[in-house]
C-alpha cells in the first residue's frame, strides 16, 4: 500500500509507476506470462528458445447502463488495484468525473498513449464517490451515509473513508498501475491519494449452473451465494432510483489481516465448522450442492445443527439477518500484511451493516480477522459519450 500525505507531482506518479511496472513485470514472468522481448543474437551460440503466445482476453465495454467491473466480465478478472483518494475542498466533482470517464474510455479501448503500448485486454475501471460528495447533493440520497464503527478494527485515519474510489481490474496485473497512473495524472492536484491496495483472486472452482467462484486465502470457496440472476440483481444489486443514481450501486471496501497460522492449526473439520461448508467443494454442511443455500434448520439425530450456530454461513446468511443478497468479492493480499481485500455491492447499505452487526454477536470467522481499512462508495451509474460519468448526480 502506498499512502500519500501531500499533493503528488506528475513526476512522482511516473517514478512510482516505473517501480510498480518493474515489480509487476517480474511477477508476470514468474507466473509464466508471455514476453515480447527480442530473441537471442543470431550470430551467438545460444540455446533454443520457445515463444509462448496467449490469447488476448475479450475487451469489456466501458459504457452502458452500469459501469463495468461489477457484473461484467464473468468471471471477474484475477487482478485488482483499488485506489482511494480525496478531492480538494474547492474541486467540482462533475468536470473531474467527466474527464476521468473520457480517460477510461480511451484506456479500455487502447487509445491512450499513457498505456505505454500495453494492450488493454479485459481492463475495467469502476468509479465511486464517497458520502461527503453525495451529501453535498442530497442528504437522503443512497450513498450519503458512511459506515459505522465495528469491532475488530485497527484503522488508521487515512485508511477510513474517502471521496473517490477507482477500482481497476484486469487479467494482466501489469496494466493496473499503468492505468491508475494515467487516471491520477489526469486528475492532477485536484485529488490526493489516501491509500491503495493490490490484490488477486484465487483459482476459480465450478459451483454449478455454469458459474464459478474463487477460493479465499483461508482455502474456502468464496462468494457462492449472491444476486446472480437478472431478477436478483434488479432486486438487491442495482439502484432503481432516484434518477440521479439509477443504474448505480453501493460498494463497501474492507481490508483485513488474517491470522492464517491459527486458522491453519485447526483440523479440517474445525475449519469447516467455522465456515459451515466443506473445504474441498464448498457444499454446505447441511448437504446439497455447492450452490445450495444452507438448510439452517437441519439437525443431526441427537439435535445438533448441521451448520453450527456460530458458523459464518449461518451468521452471514441473508435470511437469518433479514436483508437482501450482496455481491461479494474476496481478494488475497500480501501487503501490508497477509490477508484479504473484501468488496461487496448492494443497493441498500443496511445489507452490509446489518449483516456485520449480526456476525459480531457470534461468528466463528471474525476472531481470525482484523480490519485495517474501510470505506463505502456510491458506484456511479453507467456513462457514454452523451451522458458523461457522474453527470446525472453532479450535472
Amino acid at each position: 500500500m502506498r499512502r500519500a500525505d501531500h499533493h503528488p507531482s506528475r513526476r512522482s506518479f511516473l517514478d512510482v509507476t516505473g517501480a510498480m511496472m518493474a515489480t509487476g513485470l517480474t511477477a508476470g514472468l514468474t507466473a509464466g506470462c508471455a514476453s515480447d522481448s527480442a530473441g537471442p543474437d543470431r550470430h551467438a551460440a545460444a540455446p533454443a528458445t520457445t515463444t509462448t503466445t496467449t490469447t488476448s482476453p475479450e475487451p469489456v465495454p466501458a459504457t452502458g447502463r452500469h459501469q463495468a467491473g461489477i457484473t461484467l466480465p464473468q468471471p471477474a478478472q484475477p487482478h485488482l488495484l483499488a485506489v482511494v483518494a480525496d478531492l480538494g475542498a474547492a474541486v467540482a466533482p462533475g468536470p473531474l468525473l467527466a474527464e476521468l470517464g473520457e480517460a477510461i474510455r480511451a484506456l479500455t479501448a487502447g487509445d491512450d498513449p499513457r498505456l505505454l503500448g500495453l494492450p488493454p485486454g479485459d481492463l475495467t475501471v469502476t468509479v465511486g464517490v464517497g458520502p461527503r460528495l453525495v451529501r453535498a447533493v442530497g442528504a437522503s440520497l443512497p450513498g450519503a451515509a458512511g459506515l459505522p464503527r465495528f469491532s475488530r478494527e485497527r484503522i488508521d485515519s487515512r485508511a477510513r473513508g474517502g471521496d473517490l474510489l477507482i477500482q481497476l481490474c484486469a487479467g494482466d496485473p501489469l496494466l493496473l498501475p499503468v492505468a491508475a497512473s494515467a487516471l491520477l495524472a489526469q486528475a492532477g492536484d485536484r485529488v490526493r491519494e489516501r491509500w491503495r491496495q493490490s490484490a488477486r483472486r484465487g483459482a476459480n472452482v465450478s459451483v454449478g449452473d455454469g458459474r464459478t467462484a474463487p477460493r479465499n486465502p483461508l482455502g474456502f470457496i468464496d462468494g457462492i451465494i449472491g444476486p446472480h440472476t437478472d431478477a436478483e440483481q434488479r432486486r438487491d444489486l442495482w439502484l432503481a432510483g432516484p434518477p440521479a443514481v439509477a443504474g448505480g450501486t453501493l460498494a463497501v471496501l474492507r481490508r483485513m489481516e488474517l491470522d492464517l497460522p491459527r486458522f491453519a492449526a485447526l483440523s479440517v473439520a474445525g475449519q469447516e465448522a467455522v465456515f459451515g461448508r466443506r473445504r474441498a467443494d464448498g457444499v454446505p454442511l447441511s448437504g446439497g450442492a455447492a450452490d445450495s443455500s444452507p438448510e439452517l434448520g437441519a439437525k443431526t439425530p441427537d439435535g445438533r445443527y448441521l451448520v453450527p450456530a456460530d458458523a459464518h454461513a449461518r451468521r452471514a446468511h441473508a435470511t437469518a439477518v433479514g436483508v437482501g443478497l450482496m455481491l461479494r468479492r474476496s481478494y488475497s493480499i500480501d501487503e501490508p500484511a497477509p490477508g484479504l481485500l473484501f468488496a461487496c455491492f448492494q443497493n441498500d447499505l443496511r445489507t452490509f451493516t446489518a449483516t456485520l452487526t449480526h456476525m459480531e454477536t457470534s461468528d466463528a470467522l471474525l476472531p481470525f480477522t482484523t480490519t485495517t481499512a474501510s470505506a463505502t462508495f456510491l458506484i456511479l451509474p453507467g456513462f457514454d459519450r452523451r451522458r458523461p460519468l457522474g453527470s446525472r448526480l453532479f450535472g
